[in-house]
């Protein structure tokens, strides 16, 4: 659709992108695993950044000594310490607009909406309150890269986990695959800790883009059939905070090969 139908868009990147406004991805996740096939996913290296939104982790070289290398372009632009994402995800994942340093206007006291969530699933699953925003405005501009997929929400219907998130920015053949995959796994992680059954996974998804040097390869996979999807095992571990990421793995993926997309910073 957007690869069609977009409209040429300027970038902050200074790259030209196809742009398309609301789209909507959803998938049961009773079943399969919603892993792409029609390229080669680097699924071990979500699964690092996804343990590393979930433990808070704001240390370039934590990810990079995992072999995940999804940060390496960034940094805080507040801080010269290259090493320093600032208070990305995670962070605010665990410790929502608590100061990050000095030059902070954080509060003194953050805010662990994660653990809220898991706390919510437990003892009152029917809530319609468990949402978590990665959008702190007051700290935009500490992070590496404001937040792309600013918010996800959880709904319990029946003994069935639901999660929906919303995107701002959807880099459709980089970070959409990734951002599909890693919401995938969280879902399971939280069915798994409140002893629910996985629902339906749904994605709302706002600037849809492809950027111009990214069309090429675009084009190469539409011409490609999906095969079937993958399923997953998360691994041993006694709780979502604990789960290592290393111990995860996927099981009869068979995808067509990999494709290059230069990643636009």
């Amino acid at each position: 659709n957007t690869l069609m139908q977009g409209y040429w868009k300027e970038t902050r990147t200074g790259l030209r992108a196809l742009t398309t406004f609301g789209q909507i991805f959803k998938h049961n996740m009773c079943g399969s695993f919603p892993l792409l096939t029609t390229k080669t996913m680097a699924y071990k290296s979500m699964w690092v950044e996804l343990e590393g939104f979930i433990k808070g982790i704001t240390s370039k070289r934590w990810y990079q000594e995992r072999n995940c290398n999804i940060w390496n372009e960034w940094s805080n632009p507040q801080n010269e310490n290259e090493n320093d994402l600032g208070p990305i995800y995670g962070y605010q994942w665990r410790r929502f607009n608590e100061a990050y340093d000095e030059n902070d206007n954080g509060s003194l006291n953050g805010y662990d909406q994660l653990k809220y969530i898991v706390e919510t699933l437990k003892s009152d699953p029917e809530s319609r309150r468990m949402v978590c925003s990665a959008w702190n405005p007051i700290q935009i501009d500490s992070m590496a890269l404001p937040p792309c997929h600013v918010l996800w929400n959880v709904v319990v219907i029946g003994n069935k986990i639901n999660l929906l998130w919303h995107q701002r920015s959807c880099d459709l053949m980089l970070g959409v695959p990734f951002n599909i995959a890693s919401y995938a796994t969280l879902l399971l992680l939280l069915a798994q800790e409140a002893d629910l059954s996985p629902g339906v996974l749904q994605g709302t998804f706002a600037d849809c883009h492809i950027y111009e040097d990214h069309i090429e390869g675009a084009e190469e996979q539409l011409s490609r059939s999906p095969k079937p999807l993958p399923t997953v095992s998360l691994g041993e571990y006694n709780s979502i905070y604990e789960w290592n990421s290393e111990g995860a793995g996927v099981f009869n993926y068979e995808p067509h090969s990999k494709i290059y997309f230069p990643i636009a910073v």
